[in-house]
């Protein structure tokens, strides 16, 4: 399946690379787009990364497959992030991320076979100080406990 940046998305990439030293400097916030247009990072996104960006594919598979905001393959509408971190875990994360995965039933990377949520356990997300926290897609809730997190479970489409 073929993967070619949106005209949009191509200009938002020429805005972002005044702001960088090279092209390549600027591969994780134009891998971030094509995850945002494409949904997730397939081999495909990465060749056409490549290309925009005029760097060799298997550095931008590096840089893709090292960090975990990046997802390698399809997630769902609602991507579900809970962390139990230390934090997190010693004001009640694994609560909560018991709490989700049943209300899901799903585990650790799984998504739903209607592809509205996804589950991943995740390490910290810079919330140490309101923990513990989960995140929907880019929408962080944070000072939850398990009923909270099962709310906000409860309001999304």
């Amino acid at each position: 399946m073929e993967f070619k940046f949106s005209e949009e998305n191509l200009q938002k990439i020429e805005q972002i690379l005044k702001k960088y030293p090279t092209k390549q400097a600027a591969v994780m916030p134009v891998l971030y787009i094509a995850q945002e247009q494409n949904g997730w990072i397939s081999k495909e996104v990465m060749i056409e990364t490549a290309s925009v960006l005029e760097m060799n594919e298997e550095d931008v598979f590096g840089v893709a497959t090292f960090y975990t905001m990046y997802h390698k393959k399809e997630m769902g509408k609602n991507h579900i992030q809970v962390c139990t971190n230390v934090s997190c875990m010693l004001r009640g994360g694994y609560q909560i991320y018991d709490a989700v995965k049943e209300k899901l039933g799903l585990d650790n990377g799984e998504v739903s076979t209607d592809k509205k949520f996804s589950l991943e356990e995740v390490e910290c997300m810079g919330s140490c100080g309101t923990a513990p926290m989960i995140a929907v897609n880019e929408d962080y809730f944070e000072n939850l406990d398990k009923e909270k997190a099962l709310q906000i479970l409860d309001s999304l489409n």
